[in-house]
């Protein structure tokens, strides 16, 4: 597959983070999104249950659907904000997925990936007995694995056994533990590497100090107080040391992820038209983070 080295998240589709959205709302982040250039979406089944899958394939029904690439995940079942039930099994994965296509409105994902699972479901082989057959039913393009934000270097070691392509890890300036965890295994098997959270949650974009507080239905009011002091003190360091004059802080996080040349695409969720678009702009500025 051939991405645009930014995509859209869209967990923020699904209502945790401060807000909810409309279709409308929807549509014009991804038209924005497509005039820029990006070709990439990326969802879960657990961005509300299957919410944000309906607002894409509510989307892609009055769009061309072949400019896209749409990445979905499997493995949970929401129940409501921050709260999922896992469900790694066979009956489960084959619900969630016909569930995710009917939303989506594809017959084809084209990619389906694994979603922050634990090592020993991961290494259920069944399970990827079950997608590769999948696979050849013409319902799967390509498989992937989400990996949890506390790591697995397992999972991307043991990735291309399953049949998987792609991994996306969380991955940015403050959080570098992917460079040894991950990347080496995916130069070694030639795996996409998909970055999220490339702005640490927001806390990059340079709009939040030490001190802040974000709304009960903001999935970051969950975040450990001592650790987002800690990473809000970190951030005021970077834009003094680090960020050139006139570099917006946002677009050169970005552009910091993107130098690596292991990064296929950074996937940062946005609010609006104008986030994408100053999120599209980060690909200009790679030069500034060598």
């Amino acid at each position: 597959m051939r991405v645009s080295v930014i995509g859209v998240g869209t967990w923020q589709f699904g209502g945790e983070w401060g807000r909810d959205f409309s279709q409308a709302e929807a549509d014009a982040i991804l038209d924005a999104a497509a005039e820029c250039g990006i070709n990439l979406i990326d969802t879960a089944e657990c961005y509300g249950n299957h919410l944000s899958e309906q607002f894409i394939g509510n989307y892609l029904a009055r769009r061309d659907r072949s400019r896209w690439i749409v990445a979905t995940k499997f493995g949970h079942r929401f129940n409501r904000f921050m709260n999922r039930d896992d469900d790694f099994s066979i009956a489960g994965v084959q619900k969630q997925l016909e569930a995710s296509l009917q939303a989506l409105r594809v017959e084809t994902i084209d990619l389906y990936q694994f979603h922050s699972g634990a090592d020993a479901v991961f290494q259920n082989q069944e399970l990827w007995t079950f997608l590769a057959e999948q696979k050849r039913a013409g319902k799967i393009r390509h498989l992937g694995v989400s990996i949890l934000q506390k790591g697995s270097e397992l999972q991307a070691r043991e990735a291309a056994k399953f049949g998987v392509e792609a991994l996306q890890v969380f991955y940015n300036r403050l959080d570098c533990r992917a460079e040894e965890m991950y990347f080496p295994h995916a130069k070694q098997n030639n795996l996409g590497i998909f970055a999220r959270v490339p702005l640490a949650s927001g806390l990059l974009s340079g709009k939040y100090k030490p001190g802040v507080t974000f709304a009960d239905n903001d999935v970051r009011a969950t975040f450990d107080a001592e650790k987002l002091k800690r990473d809000l003190a970190e951030v005021e360091r970077l834009q003094k040391e680090e960020v050139p004059a006139g570099v917006p802080l946002a677009r050169w996080a970005m552009a910091w992820c993107l130098k690596n040349p292991v990064v296929s695409a950074l996937i940062p969720g946005c609010k609006n038209p104008e986030q994408v678009r100053a999120n599209a702009g980060a690909a200009e500025l790679v030069e500034y983070s060598l």
